[in-house]
């Protein structure tokens, strides 16, 4: 089970303000702004096609965005995974709702029906309470009662106005640029740019709201899922762990090395713990354990996707056995893409070049030797260096479909070589 990472209960106004503005960007969060802003393009097709890509552009942001408020309450730190929904009945009751806010405000622009600005501005300053009523408890009458509005305005105190002065912002951004942005910018760029604009907004919005739930869950008669099932995974056991193996790691390393190997055999751990664990194996001068530690690291790294990490831990190995490179060609090769990608050159040459030598004969060898001479050719000085490696590649896969480009970069090189 993957690890749970848990919201602090205890954050301050400023820290949820600045985690709510990271939030959209983060995982499942930014690929649905992402596919969001896209179908909201849809939405400058002529007719019924436009009709129906606002319609769905709408409904999927409102539902995405209910679901973040239940998961922010429930007290989980991560985005949820599209279509991962604690309550459906509440998620379809909130998007329904904001729903009508926001036809009710379509309905003022294009039939010019003034006094529904009163309502539009009524629900504005109490949707913050009926949102987070139906997080923590899912009832649309409870929500929807005047009485319990009060309470909740009441337990929040002041972080009530700010959640309500944000929820209008939104409302006035949303609206505001969608007139000044799609008209100022050809379609292709406004209209995506709107849409991942607003997604963007009432995300971060309802995250927000769900972040404090969250924080007065006791008040409210919640228990926080996320609390729950970290507990029930071994989470907290992990922590104690870690008390335990830094209370005894001066007197006797030996049996604090010793209860790291038996937990880390049990599951998939987190990083404090294997943090732990190489600190420990440094300690004891044992660089053969660290380099072994580090191939099954890495390859569990790699399988979650924690590339920056799993690159920072090759580095570590690099630097303790120059010749170390991950065990696994599926490891291998992608972070040495990775390590191009993100401008850690010498890296990426070093895992390139360690890809060849371990697999010359591996179907991808050709692709990661022409990215090493790509990385090496870059460097005035080691020109020569990469005219013989696509020397020694062109000879090896003659047939290979690389070839040609392989061929090209070679006689690129001896005419900047010549020169």
């Amino acid at each position: 089970m993957p690890r749970i990472v848990l919201s602090r209960a205890d954050a301050t106004a400023g820290e949820l303000l600045i985690r709510g503005l990271r939030y959209p960007l983060r995982g499942a969060a930014l690929a649905t702004c992402t596919v969001l802003a896209l179908i909201y393009l849809s939405g400058a097709l002529p007719g019924a096609l436009g009709i129906a890509g606002h319609i769905i552009y709408w409904v999927a942001a409102w539902r995405y965005a209910a679901t973040c408020l239940i998961h922010a309450a429930n007290g989980y730190a991560d985005p949820p995974d599209v279509g991962v929904e604690e309550s459906t009945s509440t998620g379809v009751k909130l998007t329904v709702m904001h729903l009508f806010v926001m036809l009710a405000g379509i309905a003022i622009i294009a039939w010019d029906v003034p006094w529904l600005w009163w309502l539009v501005l009524a629900f504005i300053i109490v949707l913050p309470a009926i949102d987070m009523s139906l997080a923590f408890d899912g009832d649309l009458n409870v929500a929807f009662n005047p009485a319990h509005w009060w309470r909740t305005v009441a337990r929040f105190g002041g972080l009530y106005v700010l959640l309500a002065t944000i929820n209008l912002l939104t409302m006035l951004v949303i609206v505001g640029m969608g007139a000044v942005i799609k008209p100022l910018l050809p379609t292709l760029l406004g209209y995506p740019l709107h849409g991942f604009a607003c997604v963007y907004l009432i995300i971060f919005n309802f995250q927000l709201m769900g972040a404090l739930v969250h924080q007065r869950h006791e008040i409210f008669g919640m228990e926080p899922e996320a609390a729950r099932l970290a507990a029930r995974s071994g989470q907290d056991a992990d922590a104690l762990l870690l008390e335990e193996v830094e209370s005894i790691r001066v007197k006797d390393p030996r049996a604090a090395l010793d209860l790291l190997v038996e937990r880390l055999r049990e599951r998939a751990a987190p990083a404090s713990l294997h943090r732990c664990y190489r600190d420990l194996l440094r300690q004891s001068g044992m660089t053969q354990a660290l380099l072994e530690h580090g191939q099954i690291w890495t390859a569990s790294l790699v399988t979650h996707d924690e590339m920056p990490r799993a690159l920072s831990l090759v580095q570590e190995c690099v630097a303790l056995d120059p010749a170390f490179v991950p065990d696994d060609p599926a490891n291998a090769g992608p972070l040495a893409e990775r390590a191009a990608r993100m401008g850690m050159t010498q890296l990426a040459i070093h895992l390139s070049r360690g890809y060849l030598r371990q697999w010359p004969k591996a179907p991808e060898s050709p692709r990661y030797g022409l990215l090493a001479a790509k990385l090496i050719a870059n460097q005035p000085d080691r020109r020569t260096e990469a005219m013989v490696l696509l020397g020694k590649l062109i000879v090896l896969w003659p047939d290979h479909p690389l070839q040609a480009e392989m061929e090209t970069l070679l006689r690129q090189l001896k005419v900047q070589t010549s020169e």
